[in-house]
């Protein structure tokens, strides 16, 4: 609807962050269950989740003229930015590219994880949903991609540890979108 109208303004008040195996079963609407392979990353930090796209146009220049003729699209990048609060055998791998954590000898409660020496693709599927009171849910479904930037983490006595993650979207061929975005928004009237 144009116009001004205070009840179209979203705020992404609570949500999370899942991530699945490549070709697990997405959600199809905002009702719908997220099947037993997407795992919840936990809390993040309250900068939730950072979206950007960004379209590298190029201009085609000619003699005839000081201004560009055309443009032609050369590269298109879909990012999301977070922070993982939580430490687990979830989020651990997840931020650095894979492997998994295992059990460290016959001691219970110890663990391991090795961080491999030659780096591996770990293309994964990322959901992210989010609701903004009772009768709004969005979710955004990224079918491939992978975590292509994580920051450094600091270990500090005064604040808690922190797995800054930049995750890019991947083509899945030429027809399949980077990003399906699911609402339940009373805003859309199509």
């Amino acid at each position: 609807m144009a116009g001004n109208n205070a009840r179209e303004i979203r705020v992404a008040g609570s949500g999370r962050i899942l991530v699945a195996p490549l070709n697990t079963a997405a959600p199809t609407d905002t009702t719908v269950a997220w099947a037993a392979a997407w795992k919840d990353l936990g809390y993040t930090t309250t900068d939730g989740v950072k979206l950007a796209k960004k379209d590298k146009i190029d201009p085609i220049d000619t003699w005839q003229s000081v201004s560009a003729a055309r443009f032609v699209y050369s590269d298109r990048d879909l990012t999301l930015k977070f922070q993982l609060l939580q430490l687990n055998e979830d989020t651990l791998p997840f931020f650095f590219g894979g492997g998994a954590v295992e059990a460290n000898g016959a001691v219970a409660g110890n663990f391991k994880y090795n961080l491999a020496a030659d780096p591996s693709f770990d293309e994964r599927m990322l959901g992210v949903e989010f609701t903004d009171g009772g009768d709004v849910k969005y979710r955004l479904v990224v079918a491939r991609g992978q975590v292509t930037e994580t920051e450094e983490v600091a270990l500090v006595r005064t604040a808690p540890i922190k797995l800054g993650i930049t995750f890019t979207a991947l083509a899945v061929d030429s027809a399949a979108p980077l990003v399906t975005f699911l609402m339940k928004d009373p805003a859309f009237a199509v």
